[in-house]
């Protein structure tokens, strides 16, 4: 068994799932001071909203900040979206006092799951393409992150419009939705508290 969620024990699968969730989600947050982009200028209102977002996210990278990538992840993130979806078939145990509580702790877990793993992964070089692609689900952006053994990977971004902006809801690499992982990680730990929607909120926020 491994831990997670500030030591509660987690089934392997349910740990592996947050592994790889929050791994990436975290993909331009990886990158360290010197990171270069080699991406062109574009006129794409949603590709130069991804500008910021990793712009947001390097910021943190270079402190190894949870706060800082807890702001980033509460900025740009379609958070209402993502702790909706997550909670799967216990949403609706959530009670209105609790909500806004559940989302600050789930961006908190983020960050600072985020902060954990700067170290662990030079990133040298990442690329915003252009143009974005219209979706069903909302506005795609790619982007490509190139580590410092060479190795590549594409990671694809999710945008929602909101207002005259955007919002990041989901993120992709090779062929996973990442936000269906974070849902497998709550639920399970739900379950296992006995359907016990507290029990999550709670440990988010330790």
């Amino acid at each position: 068994m491994r831990t997670g969620f500030n030591g509660t024990c987690l089934s392997v699968k349910a740990w592996l799932s947050a592994v790889l969730a929050i791994m990436v989600a975290a993909s331009l947050v990886m990158a360290p001071a010197d990171a270069q982009s080699s991406s062109t200028k574009s006129d794409d209102p949603a590709v130069v909203y991804m500008h910021q977002v990793a712009r947001d996210l390097l910021a943190g990278a270079r402190t190894q900040s949870p706060i800082l990538l807890s702001n980033a992840v509460k900025r740009h993130g379609d958070v209402n979206y993502i702790g909706h979806y997550s909670l799967g078939t216990y949403r609706a145990k959530l009670s209105q006092a609790d909500r806004p509580i559940y989302l600050n702790g789930m961006v908190r877990f983020i960050g600072r799951y985020a902060a954990s793993q700067v170290p662990k992964y030079p990133v040298v070089k990442y690329e915003i393409m252009s143009p974005s692609i219209q979706g069903g689900s909302g506005i795609m952006v790619d982007s490509r992150i190139t580590l410092r053994d060479g190795s590549q990977y594409d990671v694809r971004w999710l945008l929602v419009k909101v207002g005259n902006t955007y919002r990041v809801r989901d993120a992709m690499v090779y062929g996973f939705w990442i936000t269906p992982f974070l849902k497998q990680l709550f639920e399970t730990y739900i379950g296992e508290q006995g359907g016990d929607v507290k029990a999550l909120v709670v440990v988010l926020n330790r």
